[in-house]
């Protein structure tokens, strides 16, 4: 863990001073950054953080932590536990499933602070949750309950006792603030929009896997993607495979989207390697032989639901966060950014509650400065599987002729420049802007790579924030 100076340092200047309950409902990466957000925001507030689980245990596998959510990690705190299980990618790379043949790149590493502000990295999911752990177990006013299983959410503060939980044991916890960070599945979603939000197939399922590096840097062939780490893609009709070292470069984590052939919805259920093999038993010679050290894999169905209207209950006292209001498909890597995004701007906000009457106003500033971002990172990770999953053809050809001028671009960019001249290729912006690799286009990646969670809460509160908390209600 970081030093508790460093990790208990206060996040904001001026905290509010209420004495409140919070309850958290869900200890994902989002609850546990609320939480620890919260903590700070209401330091004189008890937070109760609810897990339906009896432990916490170490799930998932791989997990990309981009610059608008390791800013917010370093600003935590966890610069120095970040820095021995976190790999930094030096580039992303595109390439041919059956050939390798490398088709897009841009460059990450150093560039990624340089432009943004902060590191891209690539770390274990386990890792991530341990850390944001430790953050709120640091915490005096944060209380941990676990087994507690959530079964109605009341949310209006003028029933008798308020606001209220209740739990399958049949205890009722009132609270002057409730957060949804329950999931996918989520419970407070319905409360909140007053219906339920079915999931759509994608049509997609994913494998995950995670193998030991020291067999790779054995194997000529294989060395180079542990001695240069960087993410990349193979790209196939229907399927894509994506792959990246974690832990130190230790460990090489391997999703594998393919088409869904009745996988279930679960960051733990388990899938046959065998079948992972024969799906993707088209994939260049290096493919098959990672594929040939993985032991076990686990498989995902990957569902979709549709952007909410709303994340505030019409009472003000209940609000959703993360998975529960805006879940992610992998294509953009961007779920636990969101999430991390999300907990950093409610505690700002609700940093500057001075009367328990302002709540639904500074819940109601969340839900401005978030949907919108949220639901438009949604449409670029759907576009993402049309652009990976491509039918060998025409329009694939068109999609890797693009990616390569991107390409082309980057690589003329990090060649030194004689005096007086530029490494600029013709219509490079043209090159980038919209193209098929996301990554490469400036726009996008200025939009959602250099977003401050923190400075978005401090523009708004000294353009209409402070004025409207001043104004009588």
């Amino acid at each position: 863990m970081s030093a508790p100076s460093e990790s208990s340092a206060p996040l904001y200047t001026d905290p509010s001073p209420l004495a409140l309950h919070v309850i958290v409902i869900g200890c994902g990466l989002g609850g546990l950054a609320a939480s620890h957000t919260l903590s700070h925001a209401l330091p004189n507030s008890q937070i109760t953080l609810l897990e339906a689980a009896h432990a916490i245990g170490d799930v998932g596998a791989g997990i990309q932590v981009s610059p608008n959510a390791s800013r917010l990690l370093l600003r935590w705190g966890l610069g120095p536990d970040l820095a021995t299980s976190a790999v930094r990618p030096e580039a992303i790379v595109f390439r041919r499933y059956a050939t390798g043949e490398q088709v897009g790149y841009t460059q990450w590493g150093a560039k990624m602070e340089a432009v943004h502000g902060a590191p891209y990295l690539h770390v274990h999911r386990a890792d991530y949750h341990r850390l944001l752990t430790g953050l709120v177990e640091g915490r005096p006013n944060v209380q941990l309950r676990l087994s507690a299983v959530v079964t109605d959410v009341q949310p209006d503060p003028a029933v008798e006792g308020g606001s209220s939980v209740t739990l399958k044991s049949g205890e009722v916890i009132h609270a002057d603030l409730i957060i949804g960070a329950d999931g996918v599945k989520s419970i407070v979603q319905g409360v909140v929009t007053g219906k339920q939000d079915a999931p759509r197939p994608t049509g997609d399922a994913a494998y995950r896997a995670i193998i030991p590096t020291d067999v790779m840097l054995r194997d000529p062939e294989l060395k180079g993607f542990v001695e240069t780490p960087e993410m990349t893609g193979w790209m196939a009709p229907g399927r894509h495979l994506m792959a990246y070292c974690i832990r130190g470069k230790k460990e090489y984590n391997l999703v594998l989207l393919h088409p869904d052939d009745g996988s279930v919805e679960s960051w733990t259920a388990e899938g046959s390697a065998d079948k992972m093999r024969n799906d993707f038993a088209d994939f260049e010679p290096r493919v098959q032989k990672l594929l040939g050290f993985v032991k076990s894999t686990l498989k995902w169905r990957l569902m979709d639901r549709s952007a909410l209207s709303r994340w505030v209950h019409p009472k003000g006292r209940v609000a959703l966060l993360g998975d529960s209001c805006h879940p992610m498909l992998p294509y953009r890597a961007q779920g636990a950014a969101m999430a991390v995004e999300d907990a950093a701007v409610l505690g700002a906000l609700i940093s500057h509650a001075r009367n328990v009457s302002q709540l639904p106003t500074l819940l109601q500033a969340y839900e401005d400065l978030r949907l919108s971002r949220c639901t438009e990172t949604q449409q670029s990770s759907r576009l993402n599987q049309h652009i990976f999953h491509l039918p060998d053809g025409p329009e694939q050809e068109a999609r890797d002729t693009a990616m390569r001028r991107a390409m082309e671009i980057e690589r003329a960019a990090q060649l030194p420049s004689p005096p007086g001249s530029t490494t600029a290729l013709p219509g490079d912006e043209e090159g980038l802007k919209g193209n098929p690799n996301q990554w490469a286009d400036r726009g996008k990646n200025e939009i959602q790579f250099s977003y401050d969670a923190d400075d978005a809460v401090r523009v708004w509160w000294e353009g209409t924030g402070r004025a409207l908390l001043q104004t009588p209600a």
